[in-house]
């Protein structure tokens, strides 16, 4: 069983999964700081000095001013600031992806185009052999 785990293991798939995965999580991180460092302070500035980080809800009918005054009191809260901030983290590590793809596919090489091997009969609509000159459905000359 262990012999066949480290055959399962070693298989190119799994590790480029693996790699794929590590890379995936350390470009998450760099999504994540221009988010959190660039791109919400100037959504903040635009939309009026708004800290998406401060937008939540306590539950606990209570008034915080900051979400860590909050988290400091031990009071529930529903934090759809920081919601709108993974959204947009998703919004762009999804761009991303779709670009590098996109870019991807243009180096990948186009199908050949395939020779025809049959052509329809002129009387009867048969598909027949593109060589054909008699036709064996309807013994059409063609």
């Amino acid at each position: 069983m262990l012999k066949e785990f480290k055959d399962f293991a070693m298989k190119g798939n799994v590790i480029d999964l693996a790699t794929g995965v590590i890379i995936g999580a350390a470009f998450g991180k760099i999504v994540s700081s221009l988010v959190n460092d660039m791109i919400m302070p100037v959504l903040s500035l635009i939309t009026g000095e708004i800290n998406f980080a401060d937008m939540f809800i306590s539950l606990n009918g209570e008034h915080y001013d900051t979400l860590e005054l909050a988290k400091a009191a031990e009071a529930p809260t529903l934090n759809y600031g920081l919601f709108i901030t993974n959204i947009i983290d998703f919004l762009i590590i999804a761009f991303a992806i779709f670009i590098i793809i996109k870019q991807l596919n243009r180096f990948k090489p186009k199908p050949a185009a395939v020779e025809p091997t049959t052509k329809t009969c002129q009387y009867c609509q048969s598909n027949i052999h593109i060589k054909a000159v008699k036709c064996p459905h309807c013994a059409s000359n063609i």
